[in-house]
């Protein structure tokens, strides 16, 4: 679909001045509210080019890389866009991995210093006393006592840095920053994104479907490190002037209702999880307790019954979509007032979609296919990783990883990720479908859904299935719902009941480890 209506970055362009640019006259707005203050737009802008020259005087040079390991808070849009601004490549990391992640990260990018939160530098420690890599300098965020030799206070080294007079002569192409995709299969991989990316990514998806503006208040249960919560709570609100409240903790159910009724957010970003949770939940706010005007959804696909149960008691849609690190956000969306749940909705205008069978062909509506994306926010590639780069960025197309189905209204049915497919009695099963159509039971608050052989070899569907708090139901009579609403041979022959299933940081549902626990006990 054509972006022409959109102008494209020209010559010379510095993402973090462009938004510093589009806020030259909310010096005084708020731009960032966290647990522990807030920042102006003039302050941010002020803290980001200081933040710039800190990590100059500390010896870092254009295009090399800077880890960023540090909670949502106040410090995080500083520190990222401080190093975009001055050529800089910061490295956004999951803030929930282990001292081994994190060696191997610093080891692969090459970073020459990193930036962390007070309560993560045991685990940072921890992977640099692991050896080979190339950091020289440690910025602490929010830093308590005394610092070891070559760790300087965040706070203290942006205070003590003059403004950086002017950003670095960036490219549009240049590369802006890299995030690592999830590693649920194998080591994690370097995403590299240019300085125009999130400029796309928030032109097409908040200001032309999200509809964002500096009106609006932004909270995202997303954390800035994965791609949708840095569109949630940086690239699109900054893009607008809106205002956007951080929040370092887990995003449980009690932490979120607290920000949305002190806060009054009126755009909310969440995951399928967390929304099954806080509808659960007793002390889900009521409708008049706060300023909603629209929520999102991505990670996984959004259940039908949970869009409609929130629809009916907040009165606003939850407009859910799937993005991707590769695309860096949404590229196929619902849209205000044009909800279709159960569906992940219309290509976003500027994007193309094709779904692929086995031979590399499209296939036809009604048909399973693999989804494939064409559009101006695609990464460059994956660091040091040809292979899979070239598995995945193929010409102008971005391989997904998803299976999607195309209707005949022009809207997206989610099948589930290629390599959680199963085939059973020789026919493909999406495990999302039969999860989506086990959620609509009224004691059932998750299931994840794994192929399982039975006595003959034969592969079966099984479901893992956590139930609501006090809600009692039978595997047989789980299982006599399912074949009432799908096609017999979809419905889970094995059914196991647990209190929780393994997800990733951002939420996703990790059926390989279910898989893995199937193989071991077997």
């Amino acid at each position: 679909m054509s972006i022409e209506n959109v102008p494209a970055p020209e010559g010379r362009f510095n993402f973090a001045q462009h938004l510093l640019e589009a806020n030259q006259q909310r010096a005084e707005k708020t731009a960032y509210i966290d647990d522990q203050g807030s920042l102006t737009y003039g302050e941010l802008a002020d803290r980001i080019k200081r933040m710039a020259n800190a990590l100059v005087k500390a010896g870092v040079r254009r295009e090399e890389r800077v880890l960023l390991l540090v909670h949502d808070c106040n410090d995080w849009p500083v520190a990222f866009l401080g190093a975009m601004y001055a050529g800089i490549v910061p490295v956004a990391v999951n803030t929930l991995l282990t001292a081994n992640d994190y060696h191997y990260m610093l080891s692969n990018s090459r970073a020459t210093a990193a930036i962390v939160s007070e309560a993560l530098r045991p685990s940072l420690e921890a992977a640099l006393a692991k050896g080979e890599h190339d950091v020289k300098t440690v910025f602490v965020s929010r830093a308590k006592g005394e610092l070891p030799d070559a760790y300087l206070d965040l706070n203290q080294a942006i205070q003590a840095a003059a403004p950086m007079t002017a950003p670095a002569s960036t490219s549009a192409d240049d590369p802006g920053f890299w995030l690592y995709s999830s590693g649920s299969t194998g080591n994690p991989k370097g995403t590299v994104h240019t300085q125009a990316n999130p400029y796309w990514t928030a032109e097409l998806y908040g200001k032309r479907i999200l509809g964002m503006t500096e009106a609006d208040i932004c909270f995202s249960a997303a954390k800035l490190f994965f791609a949708y919560g840095l569109g949630n709570a940086l690239s699109f609100p900054l893009s607008v002037g809106a205002t956007v409240v951080l929040m370092p903790e887990r995003p449980t159910p009690d932490a979120v209702f607290k920000r949305w009724i002190e806060n009054q957010p009126t755009i909310f970003f969440g995951a399928p999880t967390g929304f099954a949770g806080m509808l659960a939940a007793a002390n889900l706010p009521r409708k008049d307790q706060v300023a909603l005007r629209m929520a999102s959804s991505a990670g996984e696909a959004l259940p039908a019954e949970i869009g409609e149960r929130f629809t009916q008691h907040f009165g606003v849609e939850i407009i859910d979509g799937i993005g991707s690190t590769e695309m860096l956000h949404i590229f196929l969306s619902n849209q205000p007032g044009k909800v279709r749940y159960g569906t992940t909705g219309w290509p976003v205008p500027g994007y193309e979609i094709e779904l692929r069978g086995e031979d590399g062909l499209p296939v036809p509506d009604g048909e399973t296919g693999d989804l494939y994306i064409q559009g101006p926010s695609a990464a460059l590639m994956y660091w040091n990783n040809r292979s899979k780069t070239r598995e995945t960025f193929q010409g102008a197309w971005t391989k997904s990883g998803d299976k999607y189905i195309r209707n005949a209204d022009g809207t997206y049915t989610y099948a589930g990720r290629s390599d959680d497919m199963l085939k059973v009695s020789g026919i493909y099963v999406s495990p999302f479908e039969v999860e989506a159509t086990l959620v609509q039971h009224p004691a059932v608050l998750e299931a994840a859904v794994i192929g399982k052989q039975d006595a003959d070899g034969l592969t079966k569907t099984k479901a893992f299935v956590v139930l609501k708090e006090g809600a009692q139901v039978s595997a047989e009579d789980l299982k006599a719902f399912v074949k009432d609403k799908l096609a017999p041979y979809k419905y889970p022959r094995f059914i196991e009941f647990v209190t929780e299933l393994p997800k990733t940081a951002t939420g996703k549902i990790q059926r390989f480890k279910l898989r893995q626990q199937e193989a071991d006990a077997s």
